[in-house]
């Protein structure tokens, strides 16, 4: 991890924007104290689709009308 004050950071922005390309992380300092961290955002990956396929199981009658008593209770 690199140290630089903030005068270095704006005359070489660009050399440390290059840095953090190839995984590098900057400190920026002021007076000599730590201010801000310059590094590169992490990617997710991709969304697979169907990767739960066949473990998840839905009840036949998953959208079947509740029982009248158990719906009185929401409505006390």
């Amino acid at each position: 991890m690199r140290i630089v004050n903030i005068h270095e950071a704006k005359t070489h922005f660009s050399k440390l924007i290059d840095a953090v390309i190839h995984g590098n992380e900057i400190v920026i300092a002021m007076a000599g104290k730590p201010v801000a961290k310059l590094g590169p955002i992490s990617q997710k990956p991709p969304r697979r689709f169907g990767v739960l396929k066949g473990k998840i199981k839905i009840a036949k009658d998953f959208d079947a009308p509740l029982p009248d008593d158990f719906l009185e209770d929401f409505e006390r």
